[in-house]
């Protein structure tokens, strides 16, 4: 790495830092580890030559993406909503989820492209059941499952299903979702799911996932819950991608960045964080995630952790097989009580 290469990502990383300690006071002790005190990624891995302000019109230029089907979850907004616009640009079917049927149907209806509203509450499992059976009653393959929804930093405990809500709402409603979905992505023959993750996966207890505080009942920190569902995401497409292969499926994980959009509506100091400490707009912010749904340079890759565009750093925890195997296991357990 050249030195010039690694003054700009010190810079970023101390960009993310700044914000996240502007936006959260206790999440600058999270946010440590994202000035790149971890390894670097495998050098063999291949890399493009998008960066930090790619957009995704940029990283999807020249793609034809006709025939093809996303679906995209919280197209209601943000990432969700630009990569949902970016990606029927490129021709494809975007099947956009939202909270509700008025927020999935308003978004779908500002774009000329082909699009589907559906309902994906994920902190109701069986709403996101229906929400498999809708998609599955359309018969069409889903070529990219982006996994884009999320709340962020609740500033107080709150539950679902006796359960934190951040991990219920970033990590168990995915899990149903894509669980549900797997037959639909199979069948795309080179499917691909992306996690969307977060250089803020760690600020996750010490242990990772601590199982025994699923329900915050020991202790509760809004980031340091953030940061759980956020490796839990990670977790979730290594141990995906170690189910899937050789089924022509990838599984992925990625940092969007630090962008100024409706997850930080928890953090009562948001809008007095200065525009210059968020690395970057929206656009930019929905690059990697169509990039690592849509690019063909990604392709092969799987069960690995994206930023920029690229593969990139991560904790350790997030490679760690055995907690990814006992997060599937628990996961299913927890669902399953629910579900039947």
């Amino acid at each position: 790495m050249s030195t010039l290469t690694s003054i700009k990502i010190q810079r970023r990383q101390l960009l993310q830092v700044a914000v996240l300690s502007a936006l959260y006071p206790s999440a600058i002790q999270a946010a440590g580890p994202c000035r790149g005190e971890q390894p670097a990624p495998p050098g063999d891995l291949p890399r493009s030559k998008f960066g930090e302000k790619s957009t995704a019109e940029e990283v999807t230029e020249g793609l034809d993406l006709s025939g093809k089907t996303a679906l995209v979850t919280g197209c209601n907004s943000g990432l969700g909503m630009e990569t949902m616009r970016v990606l029927t640009m490129r021709g494809a079917h975007v099947i956009g989820s939202a909270r509700t049927m008025e927020k999935a149907e308003k978004a779908c209806a500002n774009f000329a492209g082909k699009t589907t509203p559906v309902v994906a509450e994920l902190s109701d499992f069986h709403s996101v059941v229906s929400c498999t059976e809708v998609v599955k009653a359309l018969n069409k393959p889903i070529d990219m499952l982006i996994c884009n929804a999320g709340i962020m930093a609740l500033p107080d405990l709150r539950k679902a299903y006796g359960l934190e809500l951040q991990f219920v709402v970033n990590h168990l409603g995915h899990f149903v979702l894509v669980n549900g979905l797997l037959d639909q992505v199979k069948a795309a023959g080179n499917g691909r799911i992306v996690m969307l993750s977060s250089c803020a996966h760690f600020s996750a207890p010490p242990v990772g996932i601590d199982f025994d505080n699923l329900d915050g009942a020991r202790s509760y920190e809004a980031w340091a819950a953030y940061g759980r569902s956020k490796l839990a995401n990670g977790l979730f497409a290594l141990e995906l991608s170690k189910r899937l292969a050789g089924t022509g499926v990838t599984a992925n994980s990625l940092h969007p960045g630090v962008i100024r959009t409706n997850l930080g509506r928890h953090l009562d100091n948001q809008r007095e964080a200065d525009d210059d400490v968020y690395n970057k707009n929206i656009a930019q912010g929905a690059a990697t995630q169509c990039y690592v749904a849509a690019h063909p340079i990604p392709a092969g890759i799987s069960g690995q952790y994206f930023s920029d565009c690229n593969p990139a750093q991560a904790n350790p925890l997030m490679y760690d097989t055995e907690l990814a195997a006992r997060l599937w296991s628990t996961s299913e357990n927890l669902v399953s009580k629910v579900l039947g």
